[in-house]
């Protein structure tokens, strides 16, 4: 029988339950227990696919095609299992299901009520999970504990520790242990209060992980222990980290894995951390300066572009680089030289989106990073942008566009499918999921991923117009991947660029902190060439070998011939 763990958080929203759950998680898989994850939504949307993203950040897609809450994307990259659409439940889709089940005639005329019909829904969302290839179900309650929007959820997880046993259940709740500053001293009483809250609501929390600025003293958390009623081996201390991926290392340090395997009555082998202590290992000792833009139109919320960043930060651990992102609003490229904000930088990246502000500033950019020899990766909308750049500039398809910014387009180089049009539900246009395609023998995406056949998550409505591919075929734009049936172009890229890459896909969704995702492995080894070779001419030197003009060192598993110090020296140089 599967056990579960339930993360829920008290005193403000955004302590970190995610990343804490997924630590978690991290931790029990490291032990050899097999772990999924799950996470509740109050909010009544059904999905966040059509939510703004300056509202609900990154909408994370799962293989099967779910359009999902960002904290998933925490939850694959920490314990390196890929979940589906049943890991997110919001009340929409709650409420939607008891309504059409009402409807059926399922409730034999009932009266039908938020207890027990919601709350039986929500306990059979937090059962499916709990299938025979799983030991442990982690399951996170979005909100904070007084807002009324989680109050079902709360009575369902009260509920669920009855229905399978209490040795089968364990609340874990994450609070903030603030600092204030004029009295110097970390308070406690908020922590007391969330927990009185939850006790309130007749649960009972076995541990409790308080987020601090600064470590709590062990008289801090006797404190907690005894005001909370728990054991004070159970008040875990995760004070602020330098890098979220520090996070596992701290729980284990403060003993939570052990804690929950104690009461859980898990059998397991000790924690085998070493992989993990090796990634923080090279995050720590990082020191190859490279400077990456993100051209985006959410760019004044970075939530909006989550695994954007963290695939670049593991494409930048790869190499045992120091990241320097630039966040670039593409409006602000509009209507002036993209040089401007861009000469300065090792890289781009055209990340997706939709709607039509912004796209003439992604286009722009798109444009300079081709004539510039500029690395550029292209995700999704990034893809179609560099495809309208190439028509209009190279190929002289002056109005060149796409269906969705300009419907009047003598051009429309990019466009809906056929299968498409009518369609009024928004996620009915939609392509999600996984999907194949078929790599080309020689080309920059064929080397990047060691591979012919490759398979990515999508979350798009508009494709590469196939009636225009013929005009594309001018010898170094190349249609580098297709689909199976070689209807839609999934990758394109430059023979003559030295990286100039564009996916339909969202290669971010599968990256991983060990293993990151091909392409932006390959951006990030053509930023760090190009970080070299610009540092170099800062300082009147010549490279020392064709291993720093090609990049063919950059492997990520040692030092190039350049010396790293001068190259650190020269690089503040220019920042400065």
């Amino acid at each position: 029988m599967a056990k579960h763990i339930f993360v829920t958080g008290g005193v403000v929203s955004g302590l970190g339950k995610g990343l804490t759950a997924s630590a978690l998680g991290m931790l029990l898989r490291s032990r050899g227990v097999r772990v999924t994850m799950q996470k509740l939504d109050p909010y009544l949307n059904v999905d966040p696919g059509t939510m703004n993203p300056f509202e609900h950040g990154e909408v994370y897609v799962t293989g099967d095609g779910g359009e999902t809450d960002l904290d998933l994307g925490h939850y694959e990259r920490f314990i390196d299992t890929e979940l589906n659409s049943d890991s997110n439940a919001t009340t929409g889709s709650i409420y939607s299901a008891v309504i059409a089940a009402e409807r059926r005639g399922d409730y034999l005329g009932r009266t039908v009520q938020v207890i027990p019909h919601i709350t039986d829904e929500i306990k059979r969302r937090i059962a499916r999970l709990a299938t025979d290839d799983v030991d442990v179900v982690i399951t996170e309650v979005g909100g904070t504990v007084g807002d009324i929007e989680i109050l079902p959820f709360l009575e369902a997880i009260r509920q669920f520790r009855l229905d399978v046993g209490r040795e089968n259940v364990f609340f874990l709740h994450v609070t903030l242990v603030p600092f204030i500053g004029p009295s110097g001293e970390q308070k406690t009483k908020p922590t007391q209060h969330s927990v009185t809250e939850l006790r309130s609501r007749g649960i009972q929390p076995d541990a409790i992980v308080c987020r601090s600025e600064q470590p709590l003293t062990t008289e801090l958390k006797r404190k907690i222990s005894n005001l909370c009623d728990v054991d004070v081996e159970s008040v875990v201390n995760a004070a602020d980290a330098s890098s979220i991926y520090v996070i596992p290392l701290v729980l284990h340090e403060e003993g939570l894995d052990r804690t929950v395997c104690r009461h859980l009555r898990l059998e397991t082998d000790p924690a085998d951390l070493r992989g993990w202590q090796e990634l923080v290992g090279r995050i720590e000792s990082a020191d190859r300066p490279v400077r990456i833009g993100i051209v985006g139109k959410y760019v004044s919320l970075p939530d909006a572009y989550l695994s954007v960043v963290e695939s670049l930060n593991h494409a930048a651990f790869h190499f045992g680089a120091k990241l320097q992102l630039e966040w670039i609003q593409a409006e602000d490229i509009e209507g002036m030289l993209a040089a401007s904000r861009l000469a300065d930088l090792d890289g781009i990246i055209i990340p997706g989106g939709f709607g039509q502000r912004g796209i003439e500033g992604k286009i722009a950019a798109a444009g300079y990073a081709r004539e510039q020899g500029l690395p550029c990766l292209g995700l999704c909308l990034g893809m179609q942008v560099m495809t309208i750049e190439y028509a209009r500039s190279v190929l002289g398809l002056e109005g060149a566009n796409s269906t969705e910014f300009d419907p009047d387009s003598p051009h429309p180089v990019i466009d809906l499918m056929e299968t498409q049009r009518g369609v009024t539900d928004l996620g009915g246009t939609m392509r999600l999921g996984n999907y194949i395609a078929e790599l080309r023998e020689g080309s920059q995406v064929h080397a990047a991923y060691g591979a012919s056949v490759v398979k990515e998550r999508h979350r798009h409505r508009y494709e590469f117009n196939p009636r225009y591919r013929g005009r594309f075929d001018d010898g170094d734009f190349v249609c580098s991947g297709v689909s199976p049936d070689n209807r839609l172009v999934e990758f394109i890229e430059l023979r003559s660029h030295p990286f100039w890459v564009a996916t339909q896909a969202h290669p971010e969704f599968r990256s991983r902190p060990a293993e990151p995702a091909p392409l932006f492995r390959e951006l990030m080894r053509a930023a760090l060439r190009r970080a070299e070779q610009r540092t170099l001419e800062l300082l009147h030197l010549e490279p020392s070998s064709a291993d720093v003009r090609d990049g063919s060192n950059l492997s990520g598993t040692g030092p190039t011939t350049v010396d790293r110090e001068a190259l650190t020296i020269g690089a503040a140089g220019a920042d400065s």
